[in-house]
């Protein structure tokens, strides 16, 4: 067996990718499914528990999806656009300092390769070599003191659209068997059931957990909430009566 540099068949082999963790869209998309399916469910649980006719419960169920959506689309175009302008204000503050500091960013930047196991005189070589480009430097700077990299922002219209598309379908699963012609409560609460466990099983994809925990975890949520509402529902139902 030879040694030295690895053959194109060999790097070729050693290639990977990872998921995009930073466009804005997956966090947004998962907490719009969650939250419309757990939303509308315990309402429908809740109107249906306390006597609401299908009627009733359909244009609950509606008004609580079109609200929902487009309050959920505003609140992440609102949340992702106020990160981006924070992280843009601390990335102009980290530049005037690389300009009016220079030394002082440049000990900075050492001491940040040698923490990361860099010997002293290779992480002074390297910070050298490194801040000749001013941009490098910033983004060096900025990952290492953010945790954020300017360049990878997400976007708020993405994250936006994506919260406004999941929790209408979510919002609307709990909803199908009465736009069907069923008046069965029993029905709409199996339907959100099944779709809570379905979109948590479907972001176990992302995460290490397996999909049937995923799935388990966000059913007792759901359906604790459900119960909950269900019974206050009840409660309010009797007492008007």
């Amino acid at each position: 067996m030879t040694s030295g540099a690895p053959t194109p068949a060999a790097a070729e082999a050693h290639e990977h990718s990872h998921a995009d963790i930073s466009g804005g869209w997956l966090r947004a998309a998962v907490f719009g499914a969650m939250d419309g399916l757990v939303t509308n469910t315990a309402l429908v649980a809740g109107v249906g528990g306390g006597g609401a006719s299908s009627r009733a419960i359909v244009l609950s169920g509606v008004a609580s999806l079109v609200a929902g959506a487009i309050s959920m689309a505003l609140g992440e175009y609102t949340s992702v656009k106020t990160q981006n302008e924070q992280l843009d204000l601390e990335v102009e503050k980290e530049r005037r300092e690389l300009e009016r500091n220079p030394e002082g960013e440049l000990a900075e930047l050492i001491e940040m390769l040698r923490v990361r196991g860099v010997d002293d005189r290779l992480a002074r070589k390297v910070a050298v070599q490194l801040s000749r480009d001013p941009e490098t430097a910033l983004r060096l700077h900025v990952v290492a003191e953010l945790g954020l990299s300017p360049d990878d922002k997400p976007s708020p219209r993405v994250a936006a659209v994506s919260s406004f598309l999941t929790f209408a379908t979510g919002a609307l699963i709990p909803l199908l068997p009465f736009l069907l012609g069923s008046s069965l409560l029993w029905a709409a609460l199996v339907c959100g059931g099944a779709g809570m466990f379905a979109a948590g099983a479907v972001s176990a994809r992302f995460t290490p957990r397996s999909w049937w925990f995923a799935g388990l975890r966000q059913l007792l949520f759901g359906a604790a909430a459900a119960g909950v509402t269900y019974l206050i529902g009840t409660a309010i139902g009797v007492s008007v009566a």
